[in-house]
């Protein structure tokens, strides 16, 4: 899954990216030269692998993982420009927004965090409000040459979205039926990706970072605090003094654990686990998913001959400390192909092949 790291000039972006996936200073200052996006792959921090790997030992140990893209800064008014192709193919957005004093000055003279959540996403509604004029204009010529059912329903849908972009709300927030996000999908739209406001604070605001992800009402969207440069500062630090600086500011994890974890859950994703002594392993799944279709995240084999598949929770492992124990117990369960997996699950999938 990629993500999109986006936002006005001097937000503190590459810093962000840089802390998630300790890209050094050369690599994205030569990327930057090239008016490349950085690029990066973020492992999920899952504290029931940490635990497996530990009873377990395994040759390999395999997290979940999140692909990161930097974009360069949007300054105001290039929302129809080219700097926003980078995140046409993501599959969602952080949005770092600036909410600190000290350091450069602000672009816009003052630092007002709502209004540049309010500026950007105005940007994303004037790209996709110039895709969907430039579309109804074709779609009308083409209509008016033949009577095409599946035109027409695509010209009514997409005269809904323009009304809905013109009053201003992002197409995120927007409800759609299955088959009208299968409509819209091939435009695209960048105001309908789920979004993360990731708000950079000063140092001194550092305790603000343990707010819930989810202290939004608005759909398909979350809000995490960060404070970047300390964020920094703890990439610095060995393992056994990170503790103590995240007690230090009254934290119980980086901000950044937050995040990522934050962008998986808002992409409705989950991880089901496998374990032995050959690898630890978190799969990616969409929530939701059954037990057949999560078998061919393994391999494509154990979907097309899968029998069964045996399935324990994280929890129940962890208090029996076995797999023996839980079979003496009764709780490593034989499921079927329609069972669908929950987060956590720890499965061994049965197959004829």
């Amino acid at each position: 899954m990629k993500t999109g790291i986006v936002g006005l000039p001097q937000a503190g972006k590459t810093t962000i990216f840089q802390v998630l996936t300790h890209a050094s200073h050369e690599l994205i200052a030569e990327r930057s030269r090239r008016a490349q996006p950085n690029v990066g792959v973020v492992r999920v921090p899952d504290e029931r692998i940490d635990y497996l790997s530990s009873v377990f030992n395994p040759r390999k140990t395999t997290y979940a993982t999140v692909e990161f893209v930097d974009v360069v800064g949007l300054a105001q008014g290039q929302g129809r420009d080219l700097a926003l192709e980078p995140v046409r193919d993501v599959d969602a957005m952080v949005h770092v927004v600036r909410a600190f004093d000290k350091g450069v000055p602000h672009p816009r003279g003052s630092v007002d965090p709502e209004r540049d959540i309010r500026d950007f996403d105005t940007e994303l509604i004037l790209s996709d409000l110039q895709s969907v004029e430039k579309r109804l204009e074709r779609l009308g010529k083409d209509i008016r040459k033949v009577r095409d059912p599946e035109l027409e329903n695509e010209r009514d849908l997409l005269v809904r979205i323009q009304e809905w972009l013109e009053s201003e709300r992002p197409l995120r927030e927007m409800e759609l039926s299955q088959e009208d996000r299968r409509r819209a999908r091939g435009f695209a739209f960048l105001s309908q990706k789920p979004m993360i406001y990731a708000v950079n604070v000063d140092d001194d605001r550092a305790s603000l970072t343990g707010a819930t992800a989810d202290d939004t009402t608005r759909a398909n969207t979350a809000r995490v605090t960060i404070a970047g440069k300390l964020e920094a500062e703890m990439t610095e630090l060995a393992d056994e003094d990170l503790q103590a600086f995240l007690e230090d500011y009254g934290l119980r994890e980086s901000g950044m654990v937050r995040l990522i974890r934050s962008v998986y859950q808002l992409l409705g994703l989950i991880s089901f686990l496998t374990a032995g002594e050959e690898e630890v392993r978190a799969w990616t799944i969409r929530r939701g998913t059954t037990a057949q279709r999560a078998a061919g995240a393994i391999h494509s084999d154990l979907e097309k001959h899968f029998i069964r598949a045996e399935v324990a929770s994280f929890e129940a492992f962890r208090e029996h400390g076995s797999f023996a124990a839980l079979r003496e117990q009764g709780l490593l369960r034989l499921e079927g192909k329609d069972y669908v997996v929950e987060d956590g699950d720890i499965i061994t999938v049965r197959h004829s092949g």
